[in-house]
């Protein structure tokens, strides 16, 4: 096949660690087309808006444009209006592209007339606390079913990680939320989708990414997955799903059940037996403990002593805290129902013309 030209965008800030080498493996490509690299670079509290200059003026492909805002869609929008090109590949700043990405994506786009082509979140850890949140991260017990996360057959899907695009359907969707600061690109595929454009998932498609290297990182991540999902099911209630209701679920009974155990020690401690029997809440937390320290056990086996030990924390934090920001995410997150309403015109004009061409 004749390869078009492609421009790669990338939201950059606070990537110090690791934003020189996801842009080498953006640059190493054997990609047989022309190439360029557009970094937005939000306000940065690193040396990362210096090492993006100087990355840009040793390498005449890369383009550089200031993101004040410092959001995420923000940047992409951003980078899309200053890239050249109609095939627009999205990259993160601590993601890596494996030898043969593009090349392969952009094949599987033109075979398969997709908007929007994607695949793995391949997790891969540096240190035994990264290598548990990346067993976290691609294991059904951390975070459910989704093939993004875990693999699965190539076919038609809701969204994929990262993606490389057709630029005209960017475009006609009206590009990404700038509102929505998490879950932007299942956002944005959700309006493709809706005026008639093809998601498709590629499971060859595995983009090397770093976890979050701290307990503290990990906690604000997925507080913050939990809260945007929230507004996602709030907006788009034929998405709901048992893989997005269970961490919430958990959460709820076992703060319950600690809330309750605690009232019921108390009492005892101050001298009111009567409300003892409310110790009885503490076996719902230690039920949940016991089948995440069982699962993690079971699921886990070859996994280095260092990691095992640390992925039944792992998987607490990553389904309490994604399940309390699921519960405390507030109406007013989000201020897109005029998108929203968009999106389900969109919907029912292209179920419409499929019904014609049906008839």
């Amino acid at each position: 096949m004749e390869y078009p030209p492609v421009s790669v965008v990338m939201p950059v800030r606070n990537e110090e660690r690791h934003l020189a080498e996801s842009v080498r493996h953006v640059l190493g490509q054997d990609y047989p087309a022309p190439l360029e690299l557009v970094l937005a670079v939000g306000p940065s509290v690193d040396r990362t808006e210096q090492i993006a200059h100087d990355l840009r003026a040793a390498e005449p492909r890369i383009t550089v444009v200031a993101n004040p805002s410092g959001r995420i869609p923000a940047a992409l929008n951003l980078a899309v209006r200053t890239a050249r090109h109609q095939v627009i590949a999205r990259i993160d700043g601590h993601a890596l592209f494996p030898p043969g990405y593009l090349r392969t994506a952009v094949a599987v786009l033109a075979e398969t007339g997709a908007a929007d082509v994607g695949g793995v979140m391949a997790a891969e850890g540096e240190t035994s606390f990264q290598q548990a949140v990346a067993w976290g991260m691609t294991s059904k017990a951390g975070v459910g079913s989704a093939g993004w996360h875990t693999g699965g057959q190539a076919g038609p899907a809701d969204s994929v990680y990262l993606g490389v695009y057709r630029r005209e359907m960017i475009e006609q969707a009206g590009g990404w939320d700038e509102e929505m600061l998490r879950a932007e690109d299942w956002e944005l595929n959700y309006r493709i989708r809706a005026r008639g454009g093809l998601v498709w998932f590629t499971p060859e498609l595995r983009v090397t990414y770093r976890p979050r290297a701290s307990l503290r990182a990990l906690c604000a991540q997925y507080f913050h997955y939990g809260r945007w999902r929230r507004v996602v099911m709030r907006e788009h209630p034929e998405t709901a799903s048992f893989r997005y209701l269970a961490p919430p679920g958990a959460a709820a009974l076992a703060g319950l059940g600690l809330l309750a155990g605690l009232a019921g020690l108390a009492g005892i401690a101050a001298g009111a037996p009567a409300v003892g029997w409310l110790t009885t809440g503490l076996a719902i937390p230690l039920t949940y403990l016991a089948g995440v320290i069982a699962v993690s056990a079971a699921l886990s086996r070859g996994v280095p002593a260092g990691v095992r030990a640390r992925l039944p924390l792992i998987l607490c934090v990553m389904h309490m805290c994604w399940g309390a920001g699921f519960l405390t995410s507030p109406r007013t997150l989000h201020r897109g129902r005029e998108a929203d309403t968009r999106v389900r015109s969109d919907q029912k004009k292209a179920e419409g013309a499929a019904t014609v061409r049906r008839q």
